[in-house]
């Protein structure tokens, strides 16, 4: 796949295929327009070009707004839309003054110009330019001015899905993995990086790898304990990571991610991991000691081994 990112001076060199969204998360929903995407390039010829934007357009629009948290960072996006087979991603720079363009100046420099623009595939409630005042009726007029075709993907048929970023958003809140898993059509996964910790997990015989998320803008699921699948350096293991204070150990208010990597021993510090969210198992708890913290452990380990035995 062909990235084109960081710059708003580009232009495709063949008629293309579009369709245009912020794409977190690269859901069901989403899917289902990639679906659509590849079905036209067959029977069209003409590659597949997908307009997203960085940063998310609500931050610029809505700065006083801090709570906005992101399923997929841009190169977890970009992952996922090479995976469902798209052949060009332009990652356009999203500003105050793009966001003021006229629809008319948007549809002209930047469906046309730039992204020549033969089929746009579009869904029925996007709007875009300024004061959002750009929609499907505005582009049908423009169309056939701009001799661009247009595809609209019905309410029914993405109501029909009832999917949505932010419901993702919430589940993943709520510790809820099995919705978010299922409004996704795949695990939730996100990129950090082994620091230092305190060691703790070496004496009760569960050595962690303490993680720091890439990205400030990743959201963290739920406080809990979590049956996980890891990857790093090419090879892919079974963990169990806790999201949380460790109530029994620590008496500072900084939230933790650490994960014990089955069957492993190898020096990973200053390594990025990958983790898949695979299943829940419980709240993050407060032990009277650490003989029922390590028994506790104990108990998550089985659990986890249950659930690939299971799979």
């Amino acid at each position: 796949m062909l990235v084109i990112q960081n710059t708003e001076h580009f232009r495709i060199e063949s008629p293309s295929i579009v369709t245009i969204g912020t794409f977190d998360g690269v859901h069901l929903g989403h899917q289902k327009i990639l679906s659509r995407l590849k079905e036209l390039k067959q029977s069209t010829g003409l590659k597949t070009v997908v307009l997203t934007f960085d940063p998310h357009p609500r931050k610029v629009l809505f700065p006083e707004q801090k709570d906005l948290k992101l399923i997929t960072l841009v190169d977890e996006k970009l992952e996922l839309l090479e995976r469902y087979g798209v052949d060009v991603t332009v990652v356009y720079p999203f500003t105050k003054r793009f966001s003021e363009l006229e629809a008319q100046q948007y549809v002209e420099e930047i469906l046309v110009k730039q992204l020549q623009t033969k089929l746009l595939i579009i869904g029925y409630d996007h709007k875009f330019g300024k004061n959002r005042s750009g929609n499907i009726e505005v582009l049908r007029k423009f169309a056939p001015v701009f001799d661009f075709a247009i595809e609209e993907i019905s309410a029914l048929d993405l109501d029909q899905i009832a999917i949505s970023s932010s419901k993702i958003r919430k589940a993943l809140e709520e510790g809820n993995l099995e919705k978010a898993s299922e409004f996704l059509g795949h695990h939730f996964y996100l990129n950090a990086k082994v620091v230092k910790g305190k060691q703790l997990g070496r004496t009760l015989g569960f050595a962690t790898a303490n993680l720091k998320p890439e990205g400030v803008e990743k959201i963290i699921p739920r406080k809990g304990v979590y049956f996980v699948g890891i990857e790093t350096e090419g090879k892919h293991y079974f963990g169990m990571l806790n999201i949380g204070f460790n109530p029994t150990t620590d008496a500072d208010e900084s939230l933790k991610i650490e994960v014990h990597i089955f069957d492993f021993n190898a020096d990973i510090y200053s390594k990025i991991v990958k983790l898949k969210f695979l299943k829940r198992l419980r709240d993050e708890k407060k032990f009277a000691n650490l003989t029922e913290l390590k028994a506790e452990l104990v108990r998550d380990k089985e659990a986890c081994m249950q659930l690939i035995d299971a799979s």
